[in-house]
Parts: structure tokens; C-alpha cells; sequence
């Protein structure tokens, strides 16, 4: 058994000193990290237990619109606090439709942003293939059991999911990542702070190296009246998506002014469709200009032997999540 040492951090500048040494790790709810840890996955020799810091546990307006969620606010929390019901709730029930209630009980905002890939190759070691855990060593899935992998962003090095509901939803909602670090503070767009595995597989995220997720800022809300967070999966409960889209509209009567989509399930970052945001934006809401969004969202798309299926999936539920947020739930005419 390895030893682990373990310290309680009082407040950022001490968590900071000593995330220096190395092999030293943040720690929050656990709920990922003991995952790792227990199956050998992850070997940190240093835990550095932030949950005891001040202000980073709640949620505040901020003087200009929009809110703050500290990295500390567990799941559960922020999914039921009013600011984010009332103002966000895309964000409230992409948390929901995460992992349990026990789960979310626990885990806090901060981690669920680093929480890594549930590719089974990368959890079991006994797979000695694996890029993002092993760099260098391969990737089983390309040629292995890969139906819950990758279809838009992968490399030929690494076509492991980003696993996180509330991801998606931040994707949406264009929020910006706060953190601090040995050179001082700086905010992180979210569409910047994941990355895509290219030739480095194994670095999940733009934080660099002893950075500490202070908080995650969202705008000034816009889509309180439309959004929707649709989770497709292959059981009702505690059960990773196969397809999510998170969608956020702004309309003007039947007419789109501004949409929003993010898909999960389908990359290994939180996908925004950009193009279907575009083609949507003005128009009225059809059953032609559903289907032309949802396809311009998946063009590029180079499914697997085993999960080919989530093409036609991710464009079905690209419709659906786009006439729930607009109120149509029996679809346009």
C-alpha cells in the first residue's frame, strides 16, 4: 500500500504552498479522486483537503448581473439553491440528471469540472493501452469495446467522453472558470477550459500546475423562460449519458433570436454546436429547421464500429431538447 500524507488547508494561499511538492493533490468531496485512488488509477503521495476554506462554499449575485458559485457548493446544493432554479435552470437539472443523490450530496462544483473519463480501459489496469492514463502506450478503445466513445473530437490517440452532466450545461450558459495560482488569479473561458486529447490525452483541462478552482461565474441570465437539459442513457438512474444536449433559446414568439447548444456524451469536451446555434438564430422554429440544425451539429461526426448509432441519437435528441426549451414539447408543426 502506498503512503499518503494528508494536510487541512485553511485557506487558497495555504492550500497553493503546498500544492508545490511533488505528488500533491486537491481534494473536495472525493467522490472521483478516492475512485481513482482505490483502483490504482490515480497515486497522489500528497492530499491537500480544501473543504475547510472560507467563501468558497456559496453562491452569490454578482454586482452586475449574473452569479457566483463557489467551487465548494456541493451538487446538490447548487441543483436546489434559487438563484440557480429561478435564474438557470438548464444548470439545476443538468445536475439533477447526475449521478445520485448520495453522490451529489458530496461532490462539489470544482470537482465535478475535473472529474475524468469513465472509459473502462482507462479505469482498468489491467489494460495496458491507454494514452491518457499511460502516455505513449496506445489506446484499446479504437480497437476495442467502444460504444460509449467518442464521435466528434477525438484523435487517434485518445476517444475517451467527458463524463459530466453539469458541464454541458455551463457549456450553454458561456460560463467563465475562476482560479488561483503561484502567479496570482485569472478567469478561464469555459469553452477554453477543457481540452480536446490531440497528441496529449492525459492533460484533461488548460489549468496549470498547482492551480486551485476557486469559483465558476455565469452571466447575467438570459434563457430563464426556455432551456432544456435532455439526458439520454441506457437506465433512468445513475447511469452516464449516451447522448446529452443542453439547449437554451431566447424567442420571440415562434421566431429563435439566440440559441444555445451544448452536446455531452459524444467528445471529450463538452461539445457546443455552434454551427446549429447559428442556423437557428432568427429564424422560425420548423420541423426543416430543427433537422438542418441537428445535422449541421453532428457534420464532422466519425463514429466507431460500435457506436455509430449515436449520430442519428445525437440529432434526435438535438430536436427534442430544442421543442422542450421552446415549450412544443409535442414537437413544431
Amino acid at each position: 500500500m502506498d503512503a499518503i500524507s494528508y494536510e487541512r488547508a485553511g485557506d487558497v494561499a495555504s492550500a497553493l504552498r503546498a500544492a508545490q511538492q511533488p505528488g500533491a493533490v486537491f481534494i473536495g468531496g472525493g467522490t472521483n479522486l478516492l475512485d481513482l485512488m482505490k483502483g490504482g488509477v490515480a497515486r497522489p503521495v500528497r492530499l491537500i483537503d480544501i473543504t475547510h476554506i472560507d467563501g468558497l462554499d456559496a453562491i452569490t449575485a454578482l454586482p452586475g448581473g449574473g452569479i457566483r458559485i463557489g467551487a465548494l457548493v456541493r451538487n446538490s446544493d447548487a441543483a436546489n439553491h434559487a438563484l440557480v432554479r429561478e435564474s438557470y435552470p438548464l444548470l439545476s437539472q443538468a445536475l439533477l440528471a447526475g449521478a445520485s443523490a448520495q453522490l451529489r450530496n458530496m461532490a462539489t462544483v470544482g470537482g465535478n469540472l475535473l472529474q475524468r473519463t469513465r472509459c473502462g480501459y482507462f479505469y482498468d489496469t489491467a489494460f495496458t493501452q491507454c494514452n491518457k492514463r499511460l502516455p505513449g502506450s496506445g489506446c484499446a478503445a479504437l480497437g476495442g469495446h467502444n460504444r460509449m466513445h467518442a464521435i466528434l473530437g477525438a484523435s487517434p490517440q485518445c476517444i475517451a467522453v467527458n463524463p459530466s452532466d453539469m458541464s454541458v450545461a455551463l457549456a450553454a450558459l458561456d460560463a467563465t472558470v475562476r482560479v488561483s495560482g503561484a502567479n496570482g488569479e485569472r478567469t478561464i473561458a469555459f469553452a477554453d477550459f477543457h481540452r480536446l486529447p490531440a497528441d496529449r490525452p492525459d492533460v484533461d483541462t488548460t489549468l496549470l500546475p498547482g492551480e486551485l478552482i476557486t469559483a465558476v461565474d455565469l452571466p447575467p441570465p438570459l434563457f430563464s423562460a426556455h432551456s432544456h437539459y435532455l439526458k439520454v442513457r441506457d437506465r433512468a438512474s445513475y447511469a452516464f449519458a449516451l447522448v446529452s444536449v443542453a439547449a437554451a433559446l431566447q424567442m420571440d414568439g415562434a421566431r429563435v433570436e439566440t440559441a444555445r447548444i451544448a452536446l455531452g456524451g459524444v467528445a471529450p469536451k463538452p461539445w457546443r454546436a455552434s454551427a446549429a446555434e447559428r442556423m437557428l438564430a432568427g429564424q422560425p422554429l420548423t420541423q426543416s429547421t430543427l433537422r438542418n440544425a441537428a445535422a449541421a451539429a453532428l457534420d464532422g461526426a466519425r463514429p466507431l464500429r460500435d457506436n455509430g448509432f449515436k449520430v442519428q441519437l445525437a440529432q434526435r435528441a438535438i430536436v427534442r431538447a430544442i421543442n422542450e426549451a421552446a415549450g412544443y414539447a409535442g414537437g413544431v408543426a
